[in-house]
């Protein structure tokens, strides 16, 4: 007779493989991320999804940031391409840098768009724009999904056929679902199955115990603790699921794995930092470590 356990256990949706890369490899193999984040006072979050990228395997990342941030971004960043666009007076993106940035990302083969661009008017616009333009696979974070919330029309527009990726967290689900951040975490594993079953995304509700949603596909993760509640860590996860999507990963693998892996280097840093003072820096910084973990490689 089946317990309930071991059929919830042979329910369960395994985690994809990271392959072997061939020795005769090179860059051009494991895909170019275009990210789209950054403005006045967030530079971070651009940083910490472009680095992330690069630790997640992605072969090439260009980060574009509204003009005067160039120098912010590019010392540190010194792997990590820049892409300077059309700013407003306030060092926000501006709604006319959505026609470079588009002409751009047909080069590419992931874009990101979201982290730390914050809720300027015109910034909002020119990520709805991109929603409903780039035909490339497209990942969209923080406040990007903020800016398709308040325009949930938008939904219709985006290109047939095209693969997107919505990383909320509860807050960011709500306003997604025209609720409250309450509901949402009263049931997040319906909650996130049902939008994903009425919308053809893949949506990673993020929080404790992230849920990873796509048509009637539903998987809950188990990696991760308290200590990753701090500002910036949900930037490295896009970042990680950007540069997995960049090799090949489908959506759906990419945001599993990468969610997985995100979590297992949150364990490791809080392993060396405690929960109290983990960074999102050291979630980044242990990233290299939780891969070779779960793919058995050694040091």
């Amino acid at each position: 007779m089946k317990t309930k356990k071991n059929a919830d256990k042979k329910k369960a949706l395994p985690l994809p493989k990271i392959p072997r890369r061939k020795k005769g490899a090179h860059k051009g193999d494991f895909g170019h991320v275009l990210i789209v984040a950054g403005s006045t006072g967030m530079t971070g979050a651009a940083c910490l999804a472009s680095t992330a990228a690069l630790r997640a395997g992605a072969g090439l990342v260009t980060l574009a940031v509204p003009n005067s941030l160039l120098p912010l971004v590019a010392t540190p960043m010194r792997c990590v391409m820049t892409l300077p666009c059309r700013e407003t007076h306030g060092g926000f993106f501006a709604k006319d840098a959505a026609e470079s940035l588009l002409h751009f990302a047909q080069k590419c083969d992931i874009v990101l768009i979201g982290p730390g661009i914050g809720r300027e008017h015109e910034t909002a616009a020119m990520a709805r724009w991109l929603f409903t333009s780039v035909e490339k696979p497209l990942i969209v974070d923080a406040d990007a999904l903020n800016a398709i919330a308040d325009y949930p029309d938008v939904y219709e527009k985006a290109p047939a056929g095209r693969t997107t990726v919505l990383t909320p967290h509860p807050g960011e689900m709500a306003r997604l679902c025209l609720c409250t951040a309450n509901k949402v975490q009263k049931d997040r594993k319906h909650c996130a199955a049902s939008f994903a079953r009425s919308q053809p995304f893949t949506l990673v509700l993020k929080g404790h115990d992230t849920v990873v949603a796509e048509g009637d596909k539903c998987w809950v993760n188990k990696t991760g603790n308290p200590g990753m509640a701090t500002a910036g860590s949900g930037d490295v996860l896009s970042g990680v699921i950007a540069g997995l999507m960049a090799q090949g990963f489908s959506a759906f693998d990419a945001a599993q794995l990468g969610v997985h892996i995100h979590g297992l280097a949150g364990d490791i840093a809080v392993a060396e930092f405690g929960e109290i003072s983990t960074t999102a820096d050291d979630i980044l910084a242990c990233l290299p470590e939780a891969f070779m973990k779960y793919t058995g490689e050694k040091k």
